[in-house]
């Protein structure tokens, strides 16, 4: 029901007797008149879902579920321990984004004596659906229905998240499995644990982000990182990077520091101006459980991976509107990841029209958001709605991505391969879900890409 050739608004119903349970309710980023009507009308017979299985706290997979507490939904979320708590930031700074945006597009309307807008939902909506909220551990098998189980897996793409199997008995001896692999982490990155693998699947759902893309070796990546750092501030510019406030955000902040250990860069000013990514990573610090064991021992012992002499973090609308002020070189990371809201726009605005400054990629960008504008180069590109010249650098680093690439996706399915029966290839652009389909069709196992609104009988 969304997220399939395209990489947002994941969401996905599985029937079994009657019963609806949904697997992720996320919001559809692009146009936003598309997106409007995507979003509001998530065309689901709510009093008949039981429940909602949520993979991550990522806005492309948790932040529709407001929506359907607008609309009446009262049963539960499950989800992990540590995705209660990131949502809760979340979903509370996407419910404000909706209730700003309502109000600058209202004031411009007011202007031209059009009818207001309503936000998409409110601050109240978001506690509404915070409050449906129920914390599971991974390994810790739970009941959906008396014919559904679910048993969530570390993912390995960002803090909290989560692989699903679902076990489903209707009437067969033994439990038909399916795997929602969605969306699936790399190994070795930074302060995460690796993927876990599920066994045994005769059917999957898997992402394909990177369907028919490879990733740099992430040991490289630190390397580059200080060369595109180190020129630009040769040059006096700034680097200014818009990050998800979840995840990457705090794996740049980890590798500038890193860097800045080593002398590897010059000590030049670092500011996070994000409020969200602030207060997510207090909850990064809250978790060392969930961390690889250098990191989760750093936390331990009192040292801080996410802090260091040169970093700042800025809260206030004073202190990030001081950021445009600024003469001397700086890097400023800044949400959001895929530059459609947030004070990212402002740091683009007052610094994308000089050639002395560089925006670093560092994550994906979907179809028609400013950040795939700016990633393919275009010479003009709108913000606030005005037009800007694209003077600045643009440098993308998918080594950075917490999405596993063709290989790693081809190599899970490959370890389950003699017990599938088929794969559903979701969360990719079209050309990448047919690549990776094509990629497992040729392992010997049937795959299918799906258009939103398509049933398949297991």
């Amino acid at each position: 029901m969304g997220g399939v050739q395209t990489v947002t608004g994941s969401r996905h119903l599985i029937e079994v007797k009657g019963k609806s349970f949904l697997i992720d309710s996320g919001l559809f980023q692009g146009h936003r008149d598309e997106a409007r009507r995507i979003n509001e009308n998530p065309q689901l017979d709510l009093p008949k879902i039981e429940s909602v299985i949520l993979s991550h706290a990522h806005i492309d997979h948790s932040g529709n579920l407001p929506t359907l507490a607008r609309l009446g939904f009262r049963n539960p979320i499950h989800t992990t321990v540590v995705t209660c708590d990131l949502s809760n930031a979340m979903l509370r700074d996407s419910a404000y984004i909706q209730e700003k945006d309502a109000e600058f597009l209202n004031k411009k309307l007011k202007k031209k004596k059009k009818p207001p807008v309503n936000p998409l939902y409110t601050m109240a909506d978001a506690e509404a659906a915070l409050g449906l909220f129920v914390g599971v551990g991974y390994h810790k098998v739970f009941s959906l229905s008396q014919e559904v189980k679910v048993e969530l897996f570390d993912a390995g793409h960002v803090l909290g998240s989560a692989l699903a199997l679902i076990e489903i008995t209707e009437g067969a001896v033994r439990p038909t499995r399916l795997g929602y692999i969605v969306d699936l982490g790399r190994a070795q990155l930074p302060f995460l644990k690796d993927p876990e693998f599920i066994p045994d699947l005769d059917y999957m759902i898997i992402e394909s982000t990177y369907g028919n893309r490879l990733h740099d070796d992430f040991s490289q990546i630190q390397e580059e990182l200080a060369e595109v750092v180190n020129r630009t501030v040769k040059r006096k510019g700034k680097i200014i990077i818009p990050a998800f406030a979840l995840e990457r955000t705090q794996e740049i902040v980890w590798s500038l520091h890193e860097l800045w250990t080593k002398q590897a860069i010059p000590q030049v000013p670092i500011y996070d101006d994000s409020p969200l990514a602030i207060n997510i990573t207090e909850i990064f610090r809250l978790h060392p459980e969930c961390f690889e064991s250098k990191t989760k021992n750093m936390l331990l012992m009192g040292r801080d991976p996410f802090g260091f002499e040169n970093i700042r973090y800025a809260r206030s609308k004073e202190e990030s509107q001081s950021l445009n002020d600024l003469k001397k070189p700086a890097i400023i990371i800044s949400a959001s990841g895929m530059c459609e809201n947030g004070r990212i726009l402002h740091h683009l605005r007052h610094n994308i029209e000089s050639p002395k400054n560089t925006i670093l990629v560092v994550g994906y960008m979907a179809q028609d958001t400013l950040g795939r504008k700016i990633v393919e180069k275009e010479k003009k590109v709108k913000i606030f709605g005005e037009d800007y010249k694209l003077k600045a650098e643009v440098v993308v680093m998918n080594a950075f991505s917490g999405h596993a690439d063709r290989n790693d996706l081809l190599k899970y399915v490959s370890k389950t391969k003699e017990s599938l029966k088929k794969v559903f290839v979701v969360h990719g652009d079209p050309d990448q879900s047919e690549a990776l389909a094509q990629g497992i069709k040729e392992l010997g196992v049937e795959a299918y890409v799906p258009s939103v609104g398509d049933e398949a009988e297991l």
